[in-house]
């Protein structure tokens, strides 16, 4: 039976805090990840990103990420709002969502999975142990996983 290739994995972090970036990062490519890797700096931004508004007007997406990373607490748009955003908006609703925060309140948990998570990952205070997370992600989300491919029509935009 002949298979379909796979498509190169994308990844959108939207992260307000730059160490917490960098440290995810190479984290992943520590871990030998082979998926691309774009940040955002918080919801609002990862929005606009996503919708080709603002600063990313110009921006020609046709193919979604495959996975965001997103952060619960930061600036401007929280994450909570952000997820919220993301699953009532049609285009975007099928893109798969992980939270990765320091938050283990159960309200944060609960409240992540009822807006639509598809998971929730607290991030670990030492770095091989972000590492250990990311191959576990990685082996998750790009070896075990199904993800749809989500291509967004230029015109239903």
């Amino acid at each position: 039976m002949p298979t379909t290739p796979r498509r190169p994995f994308t990844i959108i972090m939207a992260e307000d805090d730059e160490d917490d970036r960098l440290l995810a990062q190479d984290a992943m490519e520590a871990c030998g990840s082979k998926y691309l890797c774009h940040t955002v700096n918080d919801g609002q931004e990862l929005l606009d990103y996503l919708r080709c508004q603002g600063k990313y007007i110009l921006n020609d997406i046709s193919d979604l990420p495959s996975v965001i990373l997103l952060d619960l607490n930061m600036p401007i748009l929280d994450g909570r709002e952000t997820l919220k955003q993301l699953k009532e908006d049609t285009l975007l609703c099928s893109i798969p969502v992980v939270i990765l925060s320091t938050s283990s309140e159960e309200e944060d948990v609960s409240k992540s999975y009822r807006l639509g998570a598809s998971s929730y990952m607290i991030k670990p205070s030492k770095f091989n142990l972000l590492v250990d997370m990311m191959k576990s992600f990685n082996n998750y989300w790009f070896e075990t996983a199904t993800i749809p491919h989500v291509v967004i029509d230029k015109d239903s935009k």
